[in-house]
């Protein structure tokens, strides 16, 4: 079981990395939590892992924060809740407004997060109520133009992100345009941050 990688960020995407030990490339799927901490990459970095094992396939989750793994952990003991389910919702929820969600039994909130529908929600607070603490302290007509910047880094990265996330494709593309027309210069993770902020009020 591998409980913690530490090595060198070679490759950095919004839902997976691959983490340099020793010459080896780990690939970790990871929730916008944490890519939204990440330094760029070529540097350092050491995440909690989590170990799946399946018939077919290894899968390795990684985290920044032990929180971040924690919640993950919880989630994937809820009935019907893969890993893939959990970290939609750890990329569509913060991990404070996740904790008060399932706390206050927000089913509403968590239907909210693309791919979670009203039964699981409903599955994930009656399940883990119980199990989160009051007090629990968090760890650290498209112009040519904006069309050619959509095709371009962040953007495209971020289009790719929201779309992974079960978004579709046609309101991505509408509110990742309304940010280029901006003409700010953004990184990716402010790029999905903020869509995910427009979307959520949609």
């Amino acid at each position: 079981m591998i409980a913690q990688i530490k090595g060198v960020l070679e490759v950095k995407a919004p839902s997976e990395i691959v983490v340099d030990v020793n010459g080896v490339g780990y690939l970790l799927e990871i929730p916008l939590s944490t890519f939204y901490q990440l330094p760029e990459a070529g540097s350092h970095v050491c995440l909690k892992a989590y170990t799946h094992v399946r018939d077919d396939a290894i899968q390795i989750f990684g985290f920044l924060t032990l929180s971040e793994k924690d919640l993950f952990e919880q989630l994937i003991s809820v009935s019907k809740v893969g890993p893939k389910s959990a970290l939609h919702i750890l990329s569509g929820l913060d991990t404070g407004s996740l904790r008060t969600a399932i706390r206050k039994g927000d089913v509403a909130g968590l239907s909210r997060v693309p791919g979670v529908g009203r039964k699981t929600a409903e599955r994930i607070c009656m399940e883990l109520k119980d199990k989160i603490p009051d007090d629990y302290d968090e760890p650290e007509g498209v112009s040519g133009s904006v069309l050619s910047l959509l095709d371009q880094c962040p953007y495209k990265d971020a289009m790719t992100a929201l779309i992974h996330l079960g978004y579709r494709r046609n309101e991505v593309r509408e509110v990742i345009q309304g940010l280029a027309d901006e003409k700010e210069d953004r990184s990716v993770e402010d790029l999905i941050r903020e869509s995910l902020r427009l979307l959520s009020k949609a």
